[in-house]
């Protein structure tokens, strides 16, 4: 079983910048790609790696389903790893990965499937939300969780 030790050297291998918040969890900042709080979470039997993008909570319906209906499109057919997803009003990319066994090539492979995925998508999923309403929640320029 990997230990919250063995996930610190992992953090520490992959050279980001990152804190420990609570026993079992911490901030990653992905500074080169421009992505701030990537947050990972060690519940055994699972790492789960996650990324708040935007609320949504003050769109209009319409504008809501073709967004869903996007990141539904993205799930199926560009996501090397982990998903989009809603957490309450908010949209975040979020990953799960099993630790009994993990490695550093996954755990780094996810951190990297988190990253391509905002760089290639963020600007075609934040296109599709009226520009008050992200400037509103300060997602205007990168997803911050």
């Amino acid at each position: 079983m990997v230990t919250n030790d063995k996930i610190v050297e992992y953090l520490i291998q992959t050279e980001m910048p990152f804190e420990q918040v609570q026993e079992g969890m911490w901030l990653v900042h992905d500074e080169g790609d421009l992505i701030d709080n990537i947050v990972l979470i060690h519940t055994p039997p699972v790492i789960t790696f996650r990324v708040k993008l935007m609320e949504v909570s003050s769109i209009s319906d319409e504008t809501r389903l073709s967004l869903y209906s996007h990141l539904l499109s993205l799930n199926s057919s560009e996501m090397v790893a982990g998903a989009y997803g809603l957490e309450g009003e908010s949209v975040v990319i979020i990953d799960s990965l099993q630790s009994e066994n993990l490695d550093f090539n996954e755990f780094q492979g996810s951190l990297d499937s988190i990253a391509m995925a905002i760089r290639e998508h963020y600007s075609e999923i934040r296109a599709l939300v009226p520009r008050a309403v992200l400037e509103e929640d300060g997602a205007e320029e990168a997803p911050v969780a």
